[in-house]
């Protein structure tokens, strides 16, 4: 078997406040139409995941709510992790033609500029419920503004946002003036700066291994 080198892990009893699992994010390699970018390799190395939802969840303090709304898809991932560290439960947000029981659906313009439909069961909550909603990435915030439009038709209140980066345009600090809005990239950070620029430093030194989730046997 080939050795990969290990991903340096900072001390647990020490800060994380650089965020260094946002350095395991990998460039996109496959053209325009994807995403300039994919966290998912966060998601793979368990001390990266962890220490992504611990800084959420520390920065959700004081947040109430009652059900984390995920979008589909890669939201599905952090909203259900989420949910589960928070004791709640959780709501898929889901593309369209997806679900086999009745539905409100609303179109969006997603971060590519195609047009797409979203839905969501209905009821899938009482009035008033409180909703978290979760994505991996909230860019042009067409995706969000579908999901927001979904939980207030059926009388929930969006409380929070959480993502593992939010660029900063018009739209998304229109969504931090109206609700709590967390990252694992945080706002005024070196990280943001790189973000809404659409380009990682850390990508010249990416490597895919660097993700690669730590054997227990080793």
């Amino acid at each position: 078997m080939t050795d990969f080198p290990a991903t340096e892990i900072p001390n647990d009893k020490g800060p994380r406040d650089d965020r260094w699992y946002l350095k395991l994010m990998a460039p996109n390699t496959k053209g325009e139409k994807f995403a300039w970018l994919d966290p998912t390799s966060i998601y793979i190395n368990g001390a990266a995941f962890h220490d992504l939802l611990d800084d959420l969840v520390a920065d959700l303090d004081g947040v109430e709510c009652d059900v984390v709304g995920g979008l589909d898809a890669m939201g599905f991932v952090l909203g259900s992790a989420l949910a589960a560290r928070l004791g709640i439960g959780f709501l898929p947000i889901r593309k369209a033609g997806k679900l086999c029981v009745d539905t409100d659906a609303v179109s969006f313009t997603n971060y590519s500029g195609r047009t797409q439909d979203m839905e969501m069961r209905k009821p899938a909550f009482a009035p008033g419920t409180r909703v978290l909603l979760a994505d991996q990435w909230v860019e042009t915030g067409g995706t969000m503004s579908g999901a927001i439009e979904l939980v207030e038709r059926q009388g929930g209140t969006v409380t929070a946002m959480a993502a593992v980066a939010i660029e900063e345009n018009d739209v998304t600090e229109g969504y931090r003036s109206r609700y709590r809005c967390v990252a694992g990239v945080v706002p005024g950070s070196e990280w943001q700066r790189q973000c809404n620029a659409q380009y990682l430093e850390s990508f010249v030194t990416y490597t895919p291994w660097m993700a690669f989730p730590i054997r227990r046997d080793t």
